[in-house]
C-alpha cells in the first residue's frame, strides 16, 4: 500500500491497493490510520460491486441509512448522489459535514463514483482541526462550551436535495430534523479539536439571539474553509473518496451543467459529538 499526500492540509491517495480482493487485518488498521492522520482519503481503479462496496465500508463501521432518501435496490444503506442532464442543482452542493442535524451523526462518508462529466464534478474537502487551531486563543475560550443548533430544513442545503427526493424520496422521513452539538467538538479516537458548524445545516447558537449569532457563525463559516484548509479531489470512474465526518467537511462542485454525474454513498454510524 502506498500513500501520498495531496495537499498540505488534508488528504492522501492510496495506490496499490485493490478493494476486490479481501482487504487484511492489516490493510484495514494502515487504511483507518490514514484516515485519522489526513482526514479523507482517495483511492482509484476501485470497480466495486454494490456487495463488495458495502463490504468494505464494514470493514470500518456500521452502514446507516439516509433519512431523505430511499437505497439502491438491495442495498438500502447505498444512496445514489447524482445529477442528471437536465438538472441544475447538484446533491449536497454547499460547505457541510453530513447530516449534523441528526441526534447522533455519521462519523465518516465513502462515496463512489461510478459516472463522471468529461469536466468538473470536484469535490473539495477541508481540515476543521486545522481550522481549529489556527483561531486565536481568546477566540478558541468564546467558542468552549458553546452548543451550535443543526437543522435540515436549512434553505441552502434543502434545495439541493429537491431532485433526489422528487425521484428517489423516501416518504417516511420526517419533515425536518433538529440537534443541538458543541461548537468544538473533541475527536473520541484522536482527542483533536476541530470545529463542528457548517452553513449548510448551522442555523444558530444556543442561548443566543439571532442578531447575536449570525456574525460569529458567519466568521467562522468564512474561515473553516479558507484555502490553506482545503485540497480538491478530481474524480474519475471507479474512485473512492472516504473522509471522516467528525474532522472534515466537503463541497461538491457544481461545474457541469448538461452532463450526468452519478456516484454511490455510504455513511457509518458514529457518536454523538461530545
Amino acid at each position: 500500500m502506498k500513500i501520498e499526500r495531496i495537499a498540505g492540509a488534508i488528504g492522501a491517495e492510496i495506490s496499490e491497493l485493490d478493494l476486490r480482493q479481501p482487504l487484511s487485518d492489516t490493510d484495514t488498521a494502515q487504511l483507518r490510520a490514514a484516515l485519522l492522520r489526513h482526514k479523507v482519503i482517495f483511492l482509484r481503479g476501485q470497480p466495486l460491486t454494490a456487495a463488495e462496496f458495502i463490504g468494505f465500508a464494514q470493514r470500518f463501521g456500521q452502514p446507516i441509512e439516509y433519512p431523505f432518501v430511499k437505497g439502491i435496490e438491495g442495498f438500502p444503506e447505498i444512496i445514489e448522489v447524482k445529477k442528471l442532464e437536465h438538472e441544475r442543482a447538484n446533491f449536497g452542493g454547499v460547505w457541510h459535514s453530513d447530516t449534523t442535524y441528526l441526534e447522533v451523526p455519521p462519523m465518516a462518508t465513502l462515496l463512489l463514483s461510478r459516472e463522471v462529466p468529461p469536466y468538473g464534478g470536484d469535490t473539495m474537502f477541508a481540515n476543521q482541526v486545522a481550522a481549529y487551531e489556527a483561531l486565536s486563543d481568546t477566540m478558541k475560550r468564546l467558542l468552549h462550551g458553546l452548543q451550535g443548533i443543526s437543522s435540515s430544513a436549512k434553505a441552502d442545503v434543502s434545495k439541493t436535495r429537491e431532485d433526489r427526493i422528487r425521484s428517489d424520496g423516501n416518504e417516511s422521513a420526517a419533515r425536518e430534523y433538529v440537534a443541538r452539538h458543541p461548537i468544538v467538538r473533541t475527536h473520541p479516537e484522536t482527542g483533536e479539536k476541530a470545529l463542528y458548524v457548517n452553513v449548510a445545516h448551522t442555523v444558530g447558537i444556543e442561548g443566543l439571539t439571532e442578531a447575536e449569532s449570525a456574525p460569529l457563525l458567519n466568521f467562522l463559516f468564512e474561515h473553516q474553509v479558507k484555502a490553506e484548509f482545503v485540497c480538491r479531489w478530481r474524480w474519475q470512474s471507479n474512485c473512492i473518496a472516504f473522509w471522516d465526518n467528525r474532522a472534515a467537511m466537503h463541497y461538491p462542485v457544481n461545474d457541469y451543467h448538461g452532463f450526468r454525474r452519478v456516484m454511490h454513498r455510504i455513511t457509518l454510524a458514529g457518536t454523538r459529538p461530545t
